[in-house]
């Protein structure tokens, strides 16, 4: 009986062992991901930023006024986050861009964003989108995107964050590595909905991934 319980408990190891070997061996492929330089980005109908950082929307406002797009979608913005609060962080003229801006007020997740966009998109008749978010998190906002937005053509364009450096960003792209893998066999499809910020618009500039 002890005999059987070592082999159980031996098994057991080698199989932790593996899978963390598997696992650190997959994040080493993301790292080179997360690293790799952008492509130039084509002009397109359309700008979706998923909020999450004042340098995605930055990026993605100067986009817009650099006529990379038509139209910008910013996703995921807190309920009572305008226009006119994103001028400084942007250092562009907002209202005069206003028309062609979309403040996506329902996404509270990356699949949420996804769904988000698809709906901006169809709506306005548009077929091939800029995708502006942060570095560590684009391996999983594109693989939501074309899994809601098929139909569509979709143009990385990845933000580095300031301090993005050191063991912090080990964290936080092991982190979304994780998330990276739990979307891809599709628990992101089963995740419970996030309640409303109730700190309301500034703190939806910023909302969680």
């Amino acid at each position: 009986m002890r005999r059987r319980s070592q082999l159980v408990m031996c098994t057991a190891v080698a199989t932790l062992l593996v899978v963390f070997l598997a696992w650190g061996a997959g994040l080493a492929w993301y790292i080179q991901l997360v690293d790799a330089l952008p492509a130039p980005v084509p002009v397109a109908d359309g700008i979706v930023a998923l909020t999450g950082g004042a340098e995605r929307v930055k990026t993605a406002l100067q986009l817009l006024a650099s006529g990379q797009a038509p139209r910008l979608l910013l996703s995921g913005i807190g309920g009572g986050a305008e226009l006119a609060e994103l001028d400084n962080r942007a250092g562009v003229d907002t209202p005069s861009m206003a028309a062609k801006i979309t403040l996506g007020r329902d996404a509270q997740s990356t699949r949420g964003n996804a769904i988000e966009t698809t709906a901006w998109a169809r709506r306005e008749r548009l077929h091939s989108l800029i995708v502006v978010t942060a570095a560590y998190h684009m391996p999983r906002a594109m693989l939501e995107l074309q899994r809601a937005f098929p139909e569509g053509e979709l143009f990385a364009l990845p933000v580095y964050p300031h301090g993005f450096i050191g063991w912090r960003r080990l964290h936080i792209v092991a982190v979304e590595f994780t998330k990276f893998l739990a979307a891809e066999v599709g628990l992101s499809t089963i995740a419970p909905k996030r309640s409303a910020d109730r700190h309301g618009s500034r703190a939806g500039l910023v909302s969680s991934l």
